[in-house]
């Protein structure tokens, strides 16, 4: 059975029934254990991070501000079970929550992108976390919140984008230094697009014998890694 993650008293506003949405639109799901499958997406804007290999920075500004209920019936019109809140970083928006909250009661499978440095506590409870870890090449490691692996349960996933032998170590060391693969989330590792070989990250993953599950970003494969709405 899956326990309930954490809880703390959420700290709402009375007001956060909107979000800014930079893009809405319909796809297969390109990473994580949901890999392949149809899912909406739901891309807020803003992030406070300038990762290095950013594949969104278009995200960090702009966007228009739409009310939870017209984000979820637009949601509900692409008819997909599974829906995905991204960004930038969707936890920056207050709004994001009570839309989280009603997503799972329309009764869509959740899925939350989000960076490793705010603490996953306040999402609710039914939602499938993927919380990227920000590995050296990053820039942005000293931003991680270490809280997270407290606060994530078996829904979730813990995401390390690798793009050096240096982020290779980084991560293994941080891996078992945390005891992270006797917890009930899973790992996640993958490349850095154009940046490392998928192979040789995945011959370092089978001489290691890591507890991780290997992945590719699979739509930077079927459609041009630079396109928008896939």
């Amino acid at each position: 059975m899956l326990t309930a993650r954490p809880h703390i008293e959420p700290r709402r506003v009375a007001s956060a029934d909107s979000v800014v949405v930079k893009e809405l639109y319909l796809s297969l799901q390109g990473e994580s254990s949901h890999q392949g499958l149809l899912c909406a997406f739901v891309r807020l804007t803003g992030c406070h991070l300038r990762c290095s290999y950013c594949d969104s920075e278009f995200a960090f500004r702009g966007g228009t501000r739409t009310k939870n209920v017209d984000v979820l019936r637009a949601v509900l019109e692409m008819k997909a079970p599974m829906v995905e809140v991204t960004g930038g970083e969707p936890l920056l928006q207050p709004g994001v929550y009570p839309l989280m909250e009603s997503m799972l009661d329309a009764g869509l499978t959740v899925l939350l992108e989000t960076s490793g440095a705010i603490d996953v506590r306040e999402v609710p409870d039914a939602v499938h976390a993927i919380v990227d870890m920000k590995t050296p090449s990053s820039g942005e490691s000293s931003r991680n919140d270490f809280k997270n692996f407290d606060s994530m349960d078996a829904r979730d996933e813990l995401k390390f984008v690798i793009g050096s032998r240096e982020d290779y170590e980084w991560s293994r060391a941080l891996i078992a230094d945390h005891g992270l693969g006797r917890r009930p989330f899973g790992l996640l590792f993958s490349t850095v697009f154009s940046k490392l070989q998928p192979q040789a990250l995945a011959q370092w993953i089978v001489d290691d014998r890591l507890p991780v599950r290997f992945q590719l970003q699979q739509h930077k494969y079927v459609w041009e890694p630079n396109a928008r709405g896939v």
